[in-house]
Order: structure tokens, then sequence, then C-alpha cells
């Protein structure tokens, strides 16, 4: 096989080297405080998830701090549509998710979208995230890529005195699945993330990158862990459903019904669903992806909420 052919083969597999992170740089003092932060990650470009997103915000007793998780852009592959979305992110802190990162390469390596999918993700998947990747590549402007290189892989935040590693993927990569509910599940889970937990010194992880909501709670000898992954925020989680998920923490009580959560000391960790025009987002999906595109063949039955999705049992502790 020729080496453009298994280059070809490993892109959207593979996880590049500069994705790896070290959690014990996460031990590090906080990079802010917050008494209710939400924690949004998979807005994949959808506008319409963040006006939702910010409306539950104003709707708090009291000030939200909103940080993004990565994957901010993957719909939004439109040049007026990204720029204008990607004005609204810049007001808020962020970390760089593989989206981010592969498009602010300034080389391409060969990783394709930079998902690292596992192998129970179809081959026909992984082509089709590549492509969406290379037209997303296309829109974004130098002052965008310059952006997303800035961005932190990682941000730690003190919310009542528990520290939280905000990250994209894992502990330990910014594409990594450790904390995927097949993973966080497995029976060997318990020993990587003990020490995930002693050397970062973090109480509870926010994620993303995996597309499937998962909140799970350890008792490690290492000290108490929570880990909540949001799965999406700018589209469905749940069969028949279609609204986004975000990770709210607080000390607060809070407004709005939680899908589920959990209390980690005195404070609240909940998935809050994010209920935006999921019909006005499917005819800006339809215009930027019509039919037969990479995108709508992998995400529109998801996006107008007729495709499957993990059952919402799944997601509790």
């Amino acid at each position: 096989m020729a080496l453009q052919d298994v280059l070809a083969a490993r892109a959207g597999r593979i996880c590049p080297a500069d994705y790896a992170t070290d959690p014990a740089r996460l031990a590090r003092a906080a990079d802010f405080n917050a008494e209710t932060l939400y924690v949004v990650g998979g807005l994949y470009g959808n506008a319409l998830a963040l006006d939702a997103i910010e409306a539950l915000a104003a709707d708090e007793p009291r000030s939200v701090t909103i940080v993004f998780n990565g994957d901010a852009h993957w719909f939004d592959a439109e040049p007026g549509a990204f720029r204008d979305l990607d004005a609204r992110l810049a007001r808020y802190p962020a970390i760089r998710g593989n989206i981010e990162c592969e498009i602010a390469r300034a080389e391409d390596i060969g990783a394709g979208c930079g998902c690292a999918y596992p192998v129970d993700v179809s081959d026909a998947v992984v082509a089709r995230s590549n492509a969406i990747l290379e037209r997303l590549k296309a829109v974004a402007g130098a002052e965008h890529r310059a952006r997303f290189a800035a961005l932190p892989p990682a941000l730690v935040a003190d919310v009542g005195g528990l520290r939280v590693g905000i990250v994209h993927g894992d502990a330990a990569s910014i594409a990594g699945w450790r904390f995927a509910r097949e993973t966080l599940d497995a029976p060997n889970a318990v020993p990587w993330l003990n020490q995930m937990r002693a050397v970062s010194r973090v109480d509870i992880f926010a994620s993303t990158h995996t597309c499937a909501a998962v909140m799970r709670d350890f008792p490690l000898p290492s000290g108490r862990l929570t880990v909540a992954n949001n799965g999406a925020s700018g589209m469905g989680n749940f069969s028949g459903e279609t609204s986004g998920l975000l990770t709210r923490i607080s000390v607060h009580p809070c407004p709005h019904t939680p899908r589920y959560g959990v209390r980690h000391g005195n404070v609240a960790v909940d998935a809050i669903a994010i209920p935006f025009d999921a019909d006005g987002f499917l005819r800006r999906f339809d215009a930027i992806w019509p039919a037969g595109s990479p995108a709508q063949l992998s995400y529109r039955a998801r996006i107008s909420g007729e495709g499957s999705g993990p059952p919402l049992g799944e997601a509790l502790p």
C-alpha cells in the first residue's frame, strides 16, 4: 500500500502526538473562580443553541460563567455563518477541541478531523467527518486560525472550593475517549481514573468530544471524582429528542429542571437541556448540507430527532 493510502486510511482515527496533555498540569491554581459554571461542548456551529444557552444563563438568579470546551464549529461551513458565530464565541473563555486544533494547524499531518475515532465507528462515518473538516477549514480565515491556536488545551475552575477540570476529550488527551460511557463503565476504568484524580487534584471533570452524554461518580482511593460528559450542546442527545445538553456546576439551586445530576459536596453537577429552535436549525443545516452531503448523511436524522440515541437512563450515575 502506498504511503498516501496509508495516511488516508489513518485520517480521523489517529490521535496526533500534540493532542497529549499532562494531567499533572491541572494541579495548578485555578484559572478562575465561579459560583455557577456552564460548560458547553460540541456546539457544532449551532448559533440557535447559543441563543438558548445565553437565555438559560439570563434566567439564573446570579451571574454565570460560560466556558466552551471545544468543537464549537462544525455544521457552520459557510463563510458568513462561521464568521458571525465565531465573533460571538470570542467573547467567552474557551479551550480547543480537535476541530479547533485541526483548523489552526499550519500543515496537514494526516489527522483528518482529529476525532481519533475508535474501531467501532465505521470507515464511512470517519471519511465523512474528514470531509466536513476539510470544508470547514476552507471557510475559516487567518484570524480564526490564530484565535484557535491560542486557546489552551484545558482550564481549571474553582466552584465552591471544588476543582473543576475543563477538558475536551479526557484528562490525558484532547481527543481522548476515556470519558466515554463505555470506557467509564469498563471494569478496568478505576485504576486509570484514580491516577488521573491523584495527579491532577481535580474533583470534577467536565468533558465532551464523544458526542454521547454520560455522568458518573466514583469513590476512589485518591478521592471522590465526578465525570460529566455533556455529549453535544448543538444537537439532540437522546432518542426522539432534539435538545442539546450543557453541564451546569454550581453552589446555587438550579432554576431549570435538570435532566439528571449528582451532588458533589456543596456543589450540584447537572445536565441541563438546551431547548433551541430545532426547526430553525434544521433549515439552516439543510441550506449548507443538502441531501447526499457528508453532514447530511451522518447527522441529519439525529438533528431532526428521527435518529437513534442513547436512552436517558444510561447517562445517569
